[in-house]
């Protein structure tokens, strides 16, 4: 069972009457299987006034209106209606589930991997009147409970997901193939379904479209998902114009380079990839990436367009606002933003690979120093993921007496610091994604 489950039974089993409750997030994070285990678990009695609705894109919310009649004058008092976001008319007209059917006694689950459609729908029909169950964001331990994994670097590689290991646990095989993010295409057609059409289509049947804003052209211009995959690979997870604009350059592959040539072991440095023909691999890695360059775009990047895809991507609970704290007085916290969805992140660093391996001077190299410069990439980009994920994770499990930031001085910085705004003390903390302790590492700490 997902941790939020016993929030969906509390809801049906509890004595509050003008609400529904809403479940959902992004595909494969466990909505239907919930959905199928409150009914699994229910009693005959209730199960025998329970219904279950798969909406299709046909349908509208006059049919449903009088399904729901027909019903609950047949004594059914708990509908769960999955995938009701495909209902053109459902965010304008969602009221009609809370306030009149719920008022009259109904337990209603609504259900959909539109997440965008809820979020519009509690703030316009049903507001006040819903009780939200969010399942995008699947912390490690809940990862590594449902599916029996206890590697961070598993999680890391496929986290956003509950694809993987759902079918064999113990089958690798079977698992690496049936991962949302095993490699870069399925990535981007994730990216482009689950997320870019999740925004588009809740936009379309919002006031009949018209609320698109500024996304949709970019969204007609198949330039959204760009937008966003440039996003996902800037290091510092900034929304700013000029790391949707800029010429694109791997950020992954930059800072590896830079590593290797200055590495303390004489065995391990090298300047191998200073010597690869950047500008093709980069090329390479954008066309897997369906990324472009300003002279590409057809739509000319705006800051409304900046605050609009944060706006939905932070709706879609993909994102969550991390500012880095700074040691200088009066100066603003620097933006810094953290993805929920690690698989997408290190798929990106895996097409990386993916085309250097290609590149004419790097196939050169022996097999021994391919390998341990492309390990050096993943492991690299591991171990800034993993910084991401514990700050992220202890940020959504702290409460209101502690602050959770990263902080940023002169020559250095603390991956994390706890503050206790009760007992006025910090914890400081070093993440790294490392089997050993390095004096070195901890240095500022």
């Amino acid at each position: 069972l997902r941790d939020c489950f016993d929030q969906l039974e509390g809801y049906l089993y509890g004595k509050e009457y003008d609400r529904v409750c809403l479940v959902f997030g992004l595909r494969r994070t466990g909505k239907t299987t919930m959905l199928r285990q409150a009914i699994g678990r229910m009693t005959k009695e209730n199960l025998s006034r329970t219904a279950y609705i798969k909406a299709r894109r046909n349908d509208n919310m006059a049919m449903m209106n009088r399904d729901l009649k027909k019903l609950f004058d047949a004594g059914f008092r708990y509908v769960f209606i999955d995938e009701v976001t495909l209902m053109e008319d459902f965010i304008d007209s969602a009221a009609l589930f809370s306030d009149v059917f719920a008022a009259m006694g109904m337990k209603i689950v609504l259900s959909g991997t539109d997440s965008l459609g809820f979020w519009l729908a509690m703030d316009q029909e049903l507001y006040d009147r819903a009780k939200p169950i969010h399942t995008t964001f699947i912390p490690y331990r809940e990862y590594s409970r449902l599916l029996g994994i206890d590697r961070i670097d598993e999680y890391i590689r496929y986290g956003g997901t509950l694809r993987a290991g759902e079918l064999a646990f113990d089958d690798e095989d079977v698992n690496a193939q049936d991962a949302s993010f095993r490699d870069d295409e399925s990535t981007r057609r994730y990216i482009d379904t689950a997320i870019c059409r999740n925004i588009q289509h809740s936009l379309a049947c919002y006031e009949a479209g018209g609320h698109f804003r500024h996304l949709y052209s970019l969204y007609e211009a198949g330039e959204l998902t760009s937008a966003i995959n440039r996003i996902i690979e800037d290091m510092n997870h900034r929304f700013l114009i000029s790391v949707l604009t800029d010429d694109f350059r791997s950020h992954d592959l930059r800072l590896t380079a830079a590593n290797l040539r200055k590495e303390r072991d004489l065995e391990k440095r090298t300047d191998v990839l200073d010597r690869v023909d950047t500008e093709a691999v980069t090329r390479r890695l954008m066309e897997l990436l369906d990324i472009r360059n300003k002279e590409e775009q057809s739509i000319g990047i705006t800051p409304a367009h900046i605050a609009e895809i944060k706006q939905y991507l932070a709706a879609l609970e993909l994102i969550v606002d991390c500012p880095i704290e700074t040691t200088e007085p009066e100066t603003k916290p620097l933006e810094h933003i953290l993805f929920t969805q690690p698989g997408m992140r290190y798929c990106q660093a895996q097409a990386l690979v993916h085309v250097l391996l290609k590149d004419p001077q790097f196939s050169e190299l022996s097999e021994y120093e391919k390998t341990r410069v492309s390990d050096r990439i993943l492991e690299e980009v591991r171990g800034r993921m993993m910084e991401d994920i514990v700050l992220l994770e202890t940020m959504k499990a702290a409460d209101r007496d502690h602050r959770i930031f990263k902080l940023q001085f002169e020559v250095g910085e603390f991956d994390m610091v706890i503050y206790d705004q009760k007992e006025n003390c910090c914890d400081i903390f070093e993440i790294k994604h490392s089997s050993t302790q390095v004096p070195l590492q901890y240095r500022h700490l």
